[in-house]
């Protein structure tokens, strides 16, 4: 289906390690050269397309139930990241996006000794 202005929305995890952000997008069906991810202070902006390519001019569907056009996504980060440091990888239709903490919050362990 067409969406014409209409953005669609990818389906999306995010779970904490105590070193790292997990972001996972689900965007089947987009090319990785389609999407684009940036971060502006607290939040995580995943941008996209999903191309319409498959124009049938002598025939027509009986369903067609996949979205086609642009996608964006906003999240808020719960922690601080070194945005500097984020590393993203595409594979089979997923996009997985690792964010280190800051590391002004990630847990120490301070020894203390007893007198």
């Amino acid at each position: 289906m067409m969406t014409g202005d209409r953005l669609w929305l990818p389906l999306v995890d995010m779970f904490e390690t105590k070193d790292d952000l997990h972001v996972t997008f689900e965007v089947p069906g987009v090319r990785e050269k389609e999407v684009n991810v940036s971060i502006t202070g607290d939040l995580l902006t995943v941008k996209g397309e999903r191309k319409w390519d498959k124009e049938q001019a002598d025939g027509s569907y009986h369903r067609l139930e996949r979205v086609y056009g642009k996608f964006e996504r906003s999240l808020a980060l719960p922690v601080p990241v070194q945005a500097g440091k984020v590393k993203a990888s595409y594979r089979d239709g997923v996009l997985e996006i690792r964010l280190p903490k800051a590391e002004e919050i990630k847990p120490k362990e301070i020894k203390i000794d007893v007198l």
